[in-house]
């Protein structure tokens, strides 16, 4: 949709002026000697023209039809950005209603229809968690894509030197081929997240018995390379839920797992933007979204060096998102 521009307050009056011009209706038929209408309207209301002036009931419904017009155009305007979403608004950007589109962000409650019958049954709840299952001032970390060879172990070594928990949400591909980080992983007392086997963030766009691969075998995968370790959460690619691959996930044990804030480390924005970015956008909920895996997380781990002692000294402790 292409933005909506309002019309600018000459607009309405070049049409009221275009009235009098000589190419119109009205002068059409004055010059063809057709009456008219009765005009009894004074000359002196187009001192311009220097001629007999057209009925005023002309000029006003031109100029009724003209402001019509703009007001109809501004409001079909104002009803396709709202449309759209908040997000498109002016002045809007950046607040919380443009912070994170997808289904896994923080936007506030939608409806839910609740399980399906063609699915099976969920054993755990199906609705997307962002909230502490601690009380207080609490921070979730969840780190996605890996376990990466390179970055994993730099993470948990940052982690281990703060005190903190995470949730690592991997990918079952890269569980498989590392084995020995995902026990890392557990062993160190964080916690497993299926984060699917492909990646697709398109999956919401898929059919439910893809959806239902990508999580299943992802799932697999993890508990293979772990032994068997619990997997409790399940994050969808870029937040790409639906009400079918939460279901399922649900009927695995694993409840979907959302995020309050993005810090959107994978575009490698610098450091200082993410650790500004992680604590501007706490205010919205505890559980934060990191990477150590699919690409140079270098940043990600000089921001972990930087953000968690400081979140500790705010008083905040580390807790994981409910199950």
């Amino acid at each position: 949709m292409r933005p909506h521009q309002e019309p600018k307050p000459s607009d309405v009056a070049d049409v009221a002026d275009s009235v009098g011009q000589p190419s119109d209706v009205a002068d059409v038929a004055h010059t063809a000697g057709q009456p008219s209408d009765g005009d009894a309207t004074p000359s002196s209301w187009y001192p311009r023209l220097g001629r007999p002036a057209r009925p005023s009931r002309c000029r006003t419904a031109l100029l009724r039809t003209a402001v019509l017009g703009a007001a109809t155009f501004t409001l079909l305007g104002a009803a396709g950005l709202l449309m759209k979403g908040p997000e498109h608004l002016p002045g809007l950007a950046g607040s919380p209603f443009s912070a994170g589109t997808a289904a896994g962000a923080s936007t506030g409650a939608t409806a839910d229809p609740g399980p399906s019958p063609d699915l099976p049954a969920p054993v755990v709840d199906m609705s997307i968690s962002r909230r502490s299952e601690d009380a207080g001032k609490t921070v979730n970390l969840t780190i996605d894509d890996g376990p990466d060879p390179q970055w994993t172990p730099r993470v948990l070594a940052v982690l281990a030197r703060n005190d903190a928990k995470a949730v690592f949400c991997m990918l079952g591909p890269n569980a498989r081929a590392h084995p020995e980080l995902a026990r890392q992983v557990v062993a160190a007392g964080h916690r497993l997240c299926d984060h699917s086997v492909s990646h697709d963030t398109a999956m919401d766009h898929k059919d439910t018995a893809y959806q239902e691969k990508e999580i299943v075998d992802g799932l697999r995968m993890i508990q293979d390379a772990t032994g068997g370790a619990p997997v409790p959460y399940y994050r969808a690619p870029g937040g790409a839920f639906t009400p079918e691959s939460r279901q399922i996930a649900a009927a695995h044990g694993m409840r979907p797992l959302g995020w309050n804030v993005d810090t959107r480390d994978f575009e490698r924005p610098g450091v200082d933007r993410i650790v500004e970015t992680a604590q501007e956008q706490l205010r919205r909920g505890p559980t934060v979204l990191l990477h150590d895996g699919g690409g140079n997380r270098a940043q990600t781990v000089e921001a972990l060096e930087r953000l968690l002692p400081r979140l500790k000294a705010e008083g905040y402790t580390f807790s994981f998102p409910e199950r």
